[in-house]
């Protein structure tokens, strides 16, 4: 519990329409998209500048109060989670685009600003912002800096850490400073930009973001491919891949997955499917016709019982809206959900997911995998309760499992979530003891009191 004059104080910062502490408001902070974490915070505060901000991260360092930065909450990692109360730091009311910069293929914006909101404004332009997680109606751009997010068009267009050009951030001391600039190149002193990208709220709250965008693409196209084996249909992707294809996206959907949307939502998906892989291909339209002929051939070759190009926007959009439904499907499939987002070389999908369905028969656990398997990027999930204590426990040993197969085909904790709460008792698994010293000592120096987001990436006796 907080003195009251502290909240005065944030009061008097933010104003007292930006602060919640009634317990009813506080709930709606205590959670993200994971279904294993739930802290209320002691306060909640909306900031709409960078010297508020400042203000704020000066009053917690001084007082030593913990504050935990928050975009939309729709991480699936526990990123956002105030797991010992303090300040909730929301910084959603920080949501306007100050430029973009069609000359220049870039866009200066705060940090609250949705993802969905800032591509529509780009694409008035001809513009867009390739990194699209899944969650972009809701996520804001901090968070996907933050968390170095991904999503389906990673595999041709990279993830967020591609497009991340300069930032201005407040420092746990209060300090407001800009790092990198607007330029494609630049090479001045150590890359500062990108130690806060990926960061996870931890060493800065960002404030601005200058951000690479590109030109849409005149043209593209949608294939929807039928397998009878979802291992099969993983190893289809680096067979495309390896022919010269880079299809935009490759997204993979199990027979699990595919029944569920079809239940909650059916949208004509053949529920006898044991996997289908969704492609889409973009550019010139004289190419995209070609690859998507060629991709329709190399699947068919390697062993697709079917493969549908979308005829129209419309059928594409239904097939790409299934995908969206997938992560839906899951988590509202049991009490509890582990889902990870690990990542492999792309040749190995196929071990993966045999190595999955391995696992979770020997401990008869239902799973399902789901995933960008374009870039490598699977997210098996375990359904579980987590009141069920023999069960969970049960679904927790498959999965610490499955991330050291990962691992030793060389793979790696998480391809686009971020560590967080969920994955940091696996971190001594994935990065050399001599890293996590590293980021430890970066961490003690930017934030001395460790005020900012404490306890997430790596486990508390590391601290």
């Amino acid at each position: 519990m907080l003195k009251p004059e502290i909240i005065e104080e944030l009061k008097r910062i933010v104003g007292e329409e930006d602060v919640l502490t009634e317990k009813e408001d506080l709930a709606s902070y205590a959670y993200d998209g994971t279904t294993n974490w739930y802290h209320e915070p002691d306060v909640v505060v909306f900031p709409t500048s960078a010297e508020e901000v400042s203000e704020i991260l000066k009053l917690a360092n001084r007082e030593k109060i913990p504050v935990t930065p928050r975009g939309g909450g729709t991480s699936v990692s526990g990123g956002p989670v105030p797991i010992y109360g303090g300040i909730v730091l929301c910084t959603v009311k920080m949501n306007r685009i100050l430029k973009v910069d069609k000359e220049n293929l870039l866009a200066i914006a705060e940090p609250g600003v949705v993802l969905m909101d800032f591509n529509v404004a780009l694409g008035k332009e001809g513009l867009f912002f390739p990194p699209d997680p899944q969650s972009f109606l809701g996520a804001t751009l901090g968070g996907n800096v933050a968390e170095n997010a991904g999503g389906p068009a990673c595999v041709k267009y990279g993830v967020v850490k591609q497009y991340v050009l300069g930032l201005e951030a407040v420092l746990p001391t209060g300090e407001i400073v800009p790092f990198g600039g607007m330029t494609v190149k630049n090479v001045t002193g150590y890359d500062l930009p990108m130690l806060l990208t990926g960061s996870e709220g931890t060493l800065g709250v960002i404030t601005k973001i200058t951000l690479k965008v590109l030109p849409l693409p005149p043209a593209t196209k949608t294939l929807m491919a039928v397998f009878d084996d979802v291992a099969v249909a993983g190893g289809n992707v680096y067979q495309v891949l390896s022919k010269g294809v880079i299809p935009s996206k490759i997204e993979l959907l199990d027979n699990w997955v595919i029944n569920q949307i079809e239940r909650l939502q059916p949208m004509g998906l053949p529920k006898d499917a044991g996997a289908l892989l969704l492609f889409e291909v973009d550019g010139v339209k004289e190419a995209v016709e070609k690859e998507a002929e060629e991709i329709k051939a190399i699947c068919l070759e390697g062993g697709a019982r079917e493969v549908r190009i979308a005829k129209d926007a419309e059928e594409a959009n239904r097939y790409w809206t299934a995908r969206r439904a997938g992560f839906a499907a899951v988590f509202s499939a049991a009490p509890t959900v582990l889902a990870e987002d690990v990542t492999v070389p792309r040749s190995r999908i196929p071990d993966l997911i045999r190595k999955v369905d391995e696992i979770c028969k020997s401990y008869g656990i239902e799973y399902t995998v789901i995933g960008h398997a374009g870039d490598g990027n699977l997210h098996p999930s375990l359904l579980t309760d987590k009141k069920d204590p023999e069960k969970y426990k049960k679904a927790e040993e498959a999965m610490s499992k499955i991330i050291e197969a990962a691992l030793e085909m060389g793979g790696v904790l998480s391809g686009e979530h971020g560590i967080g709460l969920e994955k940091k008792k696996f971190l001594k698994k994935a990065m050399h003891p001599k890293a996590i010293e590293l980021m430890k000592g970066i961490k003690r120096l930017l934030d001395p009191n460790n005020i900012l987001n404490p306890g997430k990436i790596w486990e508390e006796e590391q601290q």
